[in-house]
């Protein structure tokens, strides 16, 4: 049975509490957290890549999907009970095989029933544009307050 974290309201909090979860897993660290700008990173190690020796872009997509999704955690509407990512779209522009990678997510809408996210997730050493990530996910209302809430889409 999974224990139920509270909502983080810091910085140090999703850090700590990530651990045990993916972000800790891949060794996510997340830098900047603001309403309107998330920046995490990762400093890659053997088992972020493929057996060619490359960035798996799989480590590319969980941290500009965690940058995204912790946005919107830092920005839910008061009385959300959180998130469920309904759409994403990613493209692959690049790839390196070491160093650290570094993902910058900003809002593009943020409403009462979604948000929109945007990613560009790049490498801290040569500064090129991995990928450009985008997502769409929905607020969660406790369930008396799903009637009511008018869809913004």
């Amino acid at each position: 049975m999974a224990t139920e974290l509270p909502i983080p309201k810091t910085l140090e909090d999703f850090n700590l509490y990530g651990r045990d979860y993916i972000f800790g897993r891949l060794d996510m660290e997340f830098l900047q957290d603001r309403e309107h700008e998330v920046i995490g990173q990762i400093v890659l190690s053997k088992y972020h890549f493929g057996w060619n020796d490359n960035i798996h872009e799989g480590t590319i997509f969980a941290l500009a999907d965690s940058c995204a999704g912790y946005g919107c955690v830092c920005s839910l509407p008061d009385g959300a009970t959180g998130f469920a990512t309904i759409e994403t779209k990613t493209n692959f522009l690049a790839t390196i095989n070491y160093g650290k990678i570094k993902a910058v997510a900003v809002p593009m809408h943020q409403g009462s029933s979604t948000q929109v996210w945007d990613v560009k997730s790049s490498s801290v050493d040569s500064g090129k544009l991995l990928s450009c990530y985008l997502c769409a996910q929905m607020i969660l209302w406790p369930s008396s307050k799903t009637e009511s809430v008018s869809r913004d889409m």
